[in-house]
């Protein structure tokens, strides 16, 4: 079913189909004729003030987009993340070093008479593993594969970041409807508890009439208070989530590509969500764990040469020079270095087997992911699916109970209904309408939400405007191969907006039209029946 007019804040009079099909009842079996105004006519009534639209929901997911401070965190763990490739690199590369000394010879009780007392050293030493067991080649593996985990594990982020998004978007207007509702209903019980009174003074009511209905009015009170307690808490969710006051917020579009059936909605999250790609790609870098832990009971080869430069900083004897002792000089070595483990403590076959409980931990948490995908899935697609099928009930309640009240007021104003009666059928009016707001929401997120679980719930999917989209693998690419002991990045700085400037929040709404039904007060013409 397509959600068409989703949460525009419950523009009652478009639900007037019925009650507008006739705009004047004529009752007889009185003293007089009396006329029932059900509706007003095309003519005179007035329309609706409300206030133009100042943001989309597109907006508000491109916004949240370029700087939400969680999603920008979760973008720089995973530049984070991207390090960890040239890191395992760098173990299976040269190493330079240098070292340099300078010494003077104090006191030798076995001084040569030919050595020299001071020494200057300059050395520098380049050493290249050839065979490590396996780390390397299996550290770098695990590296990459935890990248691409990373990358599927942002991908899931964003699409809850754009869930909570859309929840915090549909809350505002949702709760901006019963908030206008719950005012409607104050007025309009307000106008009823005048006509109450002036029937009562003029002894056409009794004093219990007046009291039902300073009560429901009390009543309505409470629950407008509440309501509009309840949008000034959704409009600072509003705030945390996108990072500015929500405005005058426009109805949100209709979700593309929503399944037709539970067990698509199932196999297309199975195959494509994030979460459960990202826990996959986790056990397979845990297997290439095992084997980098593995290799600690194999050889370990290195290639090493050095070379140095001394000077004896003119110490060297007269007796020596004659003899042909430099005064300086260069020397170099080259070698290989084996090294073969045969006995460690046991500390190798415990980080295998550590390593292997890893594995075996990681694999649980894919069946764990796999579960919950299918159950989220599942109950995504069943509470769309109900949320629709209360709407279409809501809807025929709505109609429902307006009609009844109009009856209701019909039979009142011809003494067989009372003024409690009335009373009644203005808050089942309410009731409904209310559910009626309520279960659109509950679509909307419910539809979002299973989009989520599909993997349809991201950037690329959204169509986003907002500029170029986060590309994790440029920062991977420009990170992967780096050589360079000093190439560092600059310092980081806030990313994500903060909200300690914005305004406390408040319950006014934009103004809406009231109910033609509603908007009629209580006949006073009549009088309750004995």
């Amino acid at each position: 079913m397509r959600l068409k007019t989703l949460l525009v804040g419950v523009s009652l009079t478009a639900m007037m189909g019925a009650a507008n099909a006739q705009t004047t009842t004529t009752r007889r079996g009185t003293a007089a004729d009396v006329t029932v105004q059900t509706a007003p006519s095309a003519a005179t009534q007035t329309p609706a003030t409300t206030a133009a639209p100042t943001t989309t929901l597109r907006e508000a997911l491109v916004q949240a987009y370029n700087t939400n401070p969680d999603l920008q965190g979760e973008r720089a763990n995973q530049r984070a993340n991207d390090e960890n490739v040239p890191i395992a690199r760098s173990r299976g590369r040269f190493g330079v070093s240098s070292n340099g000394s300078v010494s003077n010879s104090l006191y030798d009780s076995d001084g040569n008479a030919f050595a020299p007392t001071r020494q200057g050293r300059f050395g520098l030493d380049i050493s290249q593993p050839i065979y490590s067991g396996g780390s390397v080649r299996n550290s770098v593996r695990a590296a990459e594969t935890r990248v691409d985990a990373g990358r599927a594990n942002l991908r899931g982020v964003e699409a809850d970041t754009f869930t909570s998004v859309v929840t915090a978007y549909v809350d505002v207007i949702r709760n901006e409807a019963i908030v206008r509702l719950n005012q409607q209903n104050v007025r309009v019980l307000e106008v009823n508890l005048r006509a109450t009174r002036d029937r009562f003074e003029v002894g056409d009511l009794t004093r219990t009439d007046v009291a039902q209905s300073e009560a429901r009015l009390a009543l309505a009170q409470s629950q407008l208070r509440n309501a509009e307690a309840q949008l000034i808490g959704s409009r600072e969710t509003y705030i945390r989530v996108v990072g500015t006051p929500p405005g005058v917020l426009a109805p949100p579009p209709e979700l593309p590509n929503l399944p037709d059936d539970a067990q698509v909605a199932e196999q297309t999250a199975l195959g494509n969500n994030p979460f459960l790609e990202a826990a996959k790609l986790q056990r397979d870098a845990s297997r290439f764990d095992t084997r980098v832990a593995k290799a600690s009971r194999l050889p370990q080869v290195s290639l090493g040469v050095g070379g140095s430069y001394y000077n004896y900083l003119g110490s060297v004897p007269a007796a020596a020079a004659q003899q042909g002792y430099n005064e300086s000089g260069l020397s170099s070595t080259l070698g290989a270095q084996v090294s073969l483990p045969l006995f460690q403590g046991g500390r190798p076959a415990a980080q295998v087997r550590q390593a292997q409980a890893r594995e075996a931990s990681s694999i649980e948490t894919v069946t764990l992911t796999e579960r919950g995908v299918i159950a989220q899935a599942r109950s995504a697609y069943a509470s769309y699916q109900g949320a629709l099928q209360v709407i279409e009930s809501s809807r025929v309640a709505v109609e429902a109970n307006r009609l009844s009240l109009e009856g209701v007021r019909a039979e009142n104003s011809v003494g067989t209904r009372t003024i409690l009666d009335i009373l009644n059928a203005e808050q089942e009016l309410l009731n409904s309408q209310v559910q009626f707001v309520t279960a659109e929401r509950d679509a909307y997120i419910a539809g979002f939400s299973l989009l989520a679980a599909m993997g349809r719930a991201e950037a690329d999917d959204l169509n986003l405007d907002g500029g170029p989209l986060y590309d994790p693998e440029a920062n991977y690419n420009r990170v992967k191969g780096r050589w360079n002991d000093w190439a560092d990045d600059p310092a980081p700085v806030a990313v994500g907006t903060s909200t300690v400037g914005t305004p406390a929040q408040g319950a006014a709404v934009a103004p809406g039209g009231l109910d033609p039904v509603l908007q009629r007060p209580v006949d006073t013409t009549r009088a309750n029946p004995d």
